[in-house]
């Protein structure tokens, strides 16, 4: 029997392409109509708003005003960076996100090994209801559920207190601590749901293969399968440090206003003083700040993946 090949080839005077038995899209005219509709969406509805604040950020700070000038001003910035409460903030947001996402990794890549390697289809059904299940729920609920755990009166202060294991309620809200717990409960789903689909690509062969070469369970998951997932763990902990930094809601419930992260100051300055050219400032640093922690992470994360994305 004669082997298909998969090489393409070119249907002449159709603009088509063949590629073994299958026959893709021509790029042509039509392609990019079907494309119109959502780049247009994209332009008015984001690249337009976004741009316009960077440029309200060079313009002078005044409450109540939101209308571009051709006055160009660094004032703003100078503000963010020499006063300590803006500063620490910016510190302060990348050192939770980076815990957050260091956390759903470690609580995280377990979870995703079992479900990937579960071949019943109905536990693996059942452990993905479960990871998915919390994603069904409301942001703001699911919060409202940890204030009842964790609060000064909830269920885990009460029950340590009652059992005499502490004789004052710990302070588990309304601090770092608190507002970590929320991004990780948040979070941890979007990090789970990146490894799986990596470790399931991952051939058991291989893994066998380490194994019959006299290395240990352990020594064949560390220096196979763990390398080879790798391009999962980089995405995850990007997309979790991302959504972790410019969380706005975790930080106002689970901090209660006194974890001042970046996020937090913009609101006030565009919600409470109507100051929309200092809060576009911050938002500018903010989206700078996560963009070059997260470009030395990937950039660290390739060296230790050799070169895999």
């Amino acid at each position: 029997m004669a082997a298909t090949t998969t090489t393409g080839t070119a249907d002449e005077g159709t603009g088509m392409r063949r590629i073994g038995l299958f026959r893709t899209v021509s790029a042509g005219p039509a392609f990019w109509w079907l494309v119109l509709p959502a780049f247009l969406f994209f332009l008015v509805f984001f690249v337009v708003p976004t741009v316009s604040l960077f440029a309200l950020a060079f313009n002078k700070s005044a409450a109540g005003v939101i209308s571009l000038s051709s006055a160009v001003t660094f004032d703003n910035f100078l503000r963010i960076f020499t006063r300590s409460i803006y500063y620490e903030s910016i510190l302060r947001s990348i050192g939770i996100a980076g815990a957050v996402s260091f956390i759903c990794l470690v609580f995280g890549y377990p979870l995703a090994y079992v479900i990937a390697k579960t071949t019943n289809p109905g536990r693996n059904t059942l452990l993905m209801i479960l990871v998915l299940s919390s994603m069904q729920l409301d942001m703001v609920i699911r919060l409202y559920g940890l204030m009842v755990l964790l609060g000064d009166n909830g269920l885990i202060n009460a029950m340590l207190l009652r059992f005499g294991i502490i004789s004052a309620a710990l302070p588990l809200m309304y601090n770092v601590f608190g507002v970590i717990v929320g991004l990780v409960q948040i979070t941890l789903p979007f990090m789970i749901l990146s490894l799986i689909g990596v470790i399931k690509s991952i051939h058991p062969s291989l893994e066998e293969a380490a194994r019959s070469l006299g290395a240990s369970r352990a020594k064949a998951f560390f220096s196979v399968v763990l390398p080879l997932s790798m391009p999962g763990v980089l995405a995850g902990t990007l997309l979790v440090f991302a959504l972790a930094i410019s969380s706005y809601v975790v930080p106002a419930l689970m901090g209660g206003w006194k974890v001042m992260v970046m996020p937090i100051h913009i609101y006030q300055q565009v919600a409470e003083t109507g100051r929309w050219q200092f809060g576009a400032a911050i938002a500018v640093v903010l989206f700078l700040t996560s963009l070059m922690a997260i470009a030395v992470y990937h950039r660290a994360a390739m060296r230790t993946t050799g070169g895999r994305s």
